[in-house]
């Protein structure tokens, strides 16, 4: 049993930081929790998945007694540390299905980090952002290839370096966010691209996850063989087979049948 999550499971799994007391700050309990949870999903079982924060907040990064022992770690414990928090931005940003963060309240330091690995943020539009590290001595270390990655280096070098906090709105314009909406509306918003991400094959998108991480910062030429392999398996693999001949045949592909029940 998790102690710092709720996750409702199902085919649109809502996971839940629950922390709300300290604004869902990390500590080493919700990165391990949190990597189990990436490292768990199942493409098809879960066809979309929700990350959001319970109370006030969605993340507001590192939890201070956290931080507390971090002064006094050696740097090999520094180093152990680290790496785990590394591993839970990798699993979820290598996470097989859809990932859509809803952001309410405050998201700094790695809860902007958290924004950065999801592939759609749905922001109200009072949430406040920050890669705020630098104002504390440190480094978004962590964070920074999925930050450069979202955002370009032109932003990131802006904010990564100044540790500036920004809002929804330039959140949306440097990339960060796909949508700003008021606080009332976060669940519309957030259910518009669920449905929009059900209607795709399940198999497709995660290797589509997988074949944009791969091709991402490299020349069309030198991955032209990934690109049309990748393509060739698809369209005789079982799925690629079914979504064209549901075309031809003017049907619902079988994906599109049996989808939960969503509330409206």
């Amino acid at each position: 049993m998790m102690s710092t999550l709720q996750i409702e499971h199902g085919p649109v799994t809502t996971v839940t930081l629950h922390r709300p007391d300290v604004r869902n700050a990390f500590n080493e309990e919700l990165i391990d929790e949190l990597t189990a949870w990436a490292k768990s999903v199942v493409p098809g079982e879960v066809r979309v998945a929700i990350l959001q924060g319970a109370g006030k907040a969605f993340c507001a990064g590192a939890d201070v007694h956290w931080m507390q022992k971090m002064v006094s770690y050696s740097r090999d414990e520094n180093l152990a540390d680290a790496e785990r928090a590394a591993a839970m931005f990798n699993a979820l940003d290598r996470l097989p299905v859809p990932l859509i963060g809803r952001v309410h309240g405050a998201a700094l330091g790695g809860g902007s980090g958290l924004a950065a690995v999801c592939d759609v943020v749905v922001a109200a539009d009072d949430a406040l952002f920050g890669f705020t590290e630098v104002v504390l001595g440190i480094l978004p270390a962590m964070i920074s290839p999925y930050v450069v990655r979202k955002i370009g280096i032109n932003a990131a070098r802006e904010l990564c370096l100044s540790g500036a906090r920004f809002d929804a709105t330039r959140a949306k314009a440097i990339g960060l966010a796909s949508d700003v909406v008021p606080a009332a509306g976060l669940d519309a918003a957030v259910e518009h691209h669920v449905q929009l991400f059900l209607k795709a094959a399940p198999g497709a998108v995660a290797r589509a996850k997988t074949l944009l991480r791969q091709v991402h910062g490299r020349l069309p030429e030198d991955v032209v063989g990934l690109t049309t392999a990748a393509i060739a398996d698809q369209r005789v693999s079982a799925e690629g087979q079914e979504g064209l001949r549901a075309f031809l045949e003017k049907r619902p592909a079988a994906w599109l049948t049996n989808l939960p029940e969503r509330k409206a």
